[in-house]
């Protein structure tokens, strides 16, 4: 039988696809990017075992508070049940409405633990829920930075990187909802997310799913729902916290958030800013100012300046000073002050969400005014936007917590995904 004249003269053919790459380099893509991969879940299992040490300290505080509380002097500090949920070993990060079995969760426990210089809290003994408090979980991303794991469609807070059969928006979900309720928590996403976010968060009330017709930057989207809210609830303070943070130390997390709700209700933008255990350079920094003075908020203090993600050494350099905290991005104001504050720093931006909040009960008259206004909004983020100015003019403030945090996937816990697989 005959070789093919055009196969002999090239016996590398086969291997060269048509029209396409060559095999060498798609093969160098692929290289690249696992050898990129090695190298974040290297970062990762570092921070990670940093962040489990933050959580021992945590622990041990909560134990020692315990024990001295009969003969502590003052009041005991914020009170909270730990988790009941067992940590279920799921098989595999990625959730279905039906892969996670419903589990008895045993009474709970109530444990004390302090809150940063000061045992004070705005919460009654077993009392959780805040008056006219919304949360507002901004969920978006690009499904890139932990691929192949995250993809576009399914990004990470939709992945169970815990393996405890709970994704990163509904861990978030469960941490928050004691505050607000399901009737006063709101999720901002984009169109392709809409769907797996409801299948995940079944008591997520449809009408505060704000789908954003593009991704325009934090402002936009925390715009967004205070513009909504604030026509809902003129009185309405947002606290808005990402859908894929990780939290150890909810007790110290749910009392920061009720404080910094005490200075909002004062007129602030409140952040809360978190106690560094190494100098990171994956969040960016806040410079503690003097007090603001408040009686029902004594930890809080004036931010004095914002600092973007800095380099190691100068990361180094804030932490001695103990000056500086983590800027994780988590915001606490009033609707109707943040829109005022946007109207003065960025009064296109400020007009455009007017413009579409105004339109949003009308369900037809909503989506003609999406096609109309929301190209045109400026992509910003929140600091750069409203924070950095307003703290210029002494209008933001920080409440200082104990509590630890990393912002997925840089200091999750994607280790344990990776041992137990």
């Amino acid at each position: 039988m005959s070789i093919p004249a055009a196969l002999a003269a090239s016996p590398n053919a086969a291997a060269q696809p048509s029209g396409g790459p060559p095999i060498e380099f798609m093969f160098k893509q692929i290289m690249d990017a696992v050898h990129k991969s090695q190298i974040e879940i290297a970062e990762l299992r570092s921070e990670c075992h940093e962040l489990r040490q933050a959580n021992a300290s945590l622990e041990r505080q909560v134990r020692e508070g315990l024990q001295n509380n009969s003969s502590r002097l003052g009041t005991p500090g914020f009170t909270t049940p730990a988790p009941g949920s067992p940590q279920l070993r799921a098989k595999s990060p990625f959730l279905s409405p039906n892969t996670v079995p419903s589990l008895a969760v045993p009474p709970s426990i109530y444990v004390p633990s302090p809150l940063s210089d000061n045992a004070l809290t705005q919460f009654p003994f077993g009392v959780r829920e805040i008056p006219g408090f919304w949360v507002v979980i901004p969920a978006g991303g690009a499904g890139t930075r932990l691929w192949p794991l995250s993809r576009e469609e399914h990004p990470k807070f939709l992945l169970d990187l815990t393996l405890k059969g709970r994704s990163l928006i509904q861990a978030t979900w469960d941490r928050l909802i004691p505050l607000s309720s399901a009737a006063r928590t709101a999720i901002v996403a984009g169109p392709a997310h809409v769907k797996s976010i409801t299948e995940q968060l079944p008591d997520l009330l449809a009408h505060n799913l704000f789908c954003e017709p593009s991704a325009k930057e934090s402002m936009a989207a925390i715009g967004l729902a205070a513009a909504v809210l604030a026509v809902r609830d003129p009185n309405a303070i947002i606290g808005s916290f990402a859908a894929d943070h990780m939290i150890s130390g909810d007790d110290a997390f749910l009392s920061a958030v009720a404080e910094a709700v005490e200075v909002a209700k004062k007129d602030y933008l409140v952040t809360i800013g978190i106690a560094p255990s190494h100098p990171s350079t994956g969040f960016g920094y806040v410079r503690l100012g003097e007090k603001v003075g408040l009686q029902d908020a004594p930890n809080a203090r004036l931010v004095s300046s914002f600092k973007e993600k800095p380099d190691a050494r100068t990361a180094a350099a804030y932490i001695k000073t103990g000056n500086y905290r983590w800027n994780a991005g988590m915001f606490v104001v009033k609707a109707a002050f943040l829109m005022e504050l946007l109207k003065e720093y960025k009064p296109e931006l400020h007009d455009g969400l007017q413009q579409i909040a105004r339109a949003w009960a009308d369900e037809g008259l909503r989506q003609k005014v999406l096609d109309e206004v929301w190209p045109g909004l400026e992509k910003i983020a929140i600091d750069h936007a409203v924070a950095e100015p307003a703290a210029l003019d002494r209008r933001v403030a920080v409440v200082p917590a104990t509590f630890g945090a990393s912002a997925c996937p840089r200091g999750a816990v994607v280790e344990d995904v990776f041992a137990d697989a």
